[in-house]
């Protein structure tokens, strides 16, 4: 059995949507990080970070293992299934540029934007125009790449489409406001959401955990 301890963020959902692609059984532990249960000594012991989401693979060949960070826990779960991560040549290196370009772009800027444009009670300006630029940018670069592919690492669909996709529903959901003016105009980026967001393993992941 898997165990996927998760909450109600785009990094979260990733990889419930993984699991659910993979059609593999998995138990999910909410951790509320509104109440600060990440800070628990029991998932400690499993996310060192204190971050959501981490991972504890029962059936592990070596035993149970625990992992945590979401491209970690995608890379594993592509590896271990052979499934939405080429076993080789350009398309897996494709497909890793693109999940740490997420991993390391597209989550750590939407994420501030959303504090500093959304969550905070007192509003910086120079804050929110410096990561609503950067938020542009980057949906400029999805942009661009998705005009040339039909999915964000190449002809497949892979683990960088399922690490993208949380964070691209949360720019047009909700930071739809800060981002109105970048997300117009941008027709490969509509058509990988329609796309990507029609699959059923999508859609059930994205409902993960139901809180």
């Amino acid at each position: 059995m898997i165990h996927l301890y998760t909450w109600t963020t785009p990094n979260g959902r990733k990889p419930a949507i993984m699991l659910e692609e993979l059609g593999l059984p998995y138990a999910v532990h909410p951790v509320n990080i509104g109440k600060d249960e990440q800070f628990a000594p029991d998932f400690l012991a499993i996310s060192p970070n204190n971050k959501i989401p981490a991972m504890i693979d029962d059936g592990a060949p070596d035993g149970p293992l625990a992992l945590f960070e979401s491209g970690a826990i995608l890379t594993y779960l592509a590896e271990t299934s052979g499934r939405f991560l080429a076993p080789s040549g350009p398309a897996r290196f494709k497909a890793l540029e693109w999940l740490h370009w997420q991993v390391g772009g597209l989550g750590p800027m939407l994420g501030q934007l959303g504090f500093f444009a959304v969550r905070s009670p007192e509003k910086a300006p120079l804050a929110i125009a410096r990561f609503t630029g950067e938020a542009d940018r980057l949906l400029g670069v999805m942009e661009g790449r998705l005009a040339q592919a039909p999915y964000i690492a190449g002809e497949d669909y892979s683990i960088a489409d399922i690490a993208c996709y949380p964070w691209a529903v949360a720019a047009t959901s909700f930071l739809k406001e800060p981002l109105a003016a970048s997300l117009a105009g941008k027709p490969s980026l509509d058509r990988w959401l329609g796309a990507v967001g029609a699959r059923p393993a999508v859609r059930k992941g994205m409902n993960v955990p139901a809180v």
